[in-house]
């Protein structure tokens, strides 16, 4: 069986690409408070599964954002 689920708020964050990565976290949690968020170097293995109050915010070795945050 399938289940499909409405997330609330924001889903991804774009702008926030070149933004040092702690003031991203701030910025996501504020626009979307049914999220954790996670910071993480841009090189870090993940894991595949997809969690619906989870982003992960992937920096650089200058605590830049590399990659659009999003849920998942």
């Amino acid at each position: 069986m399938l289940y499909i689920v409405r997330l609330k708020g924001k889903e991804s964050w774009p702008e926030l690409l070149g933004k040092m990565g702690e003031k991203a976290v701030k910025i996501i949690e504020r626009e979307n408070n049914d999220v954790h968020t996670i910071v993480l170097s841009e090189d870090s293995p993940v894991t595949k599964d997809f969690r619906f109050n989870r982003v992960r915010v992937f920096v650089n070795e200058d605590g830049v954002v590399t990659i659009v945050p999003r849920i998942g």
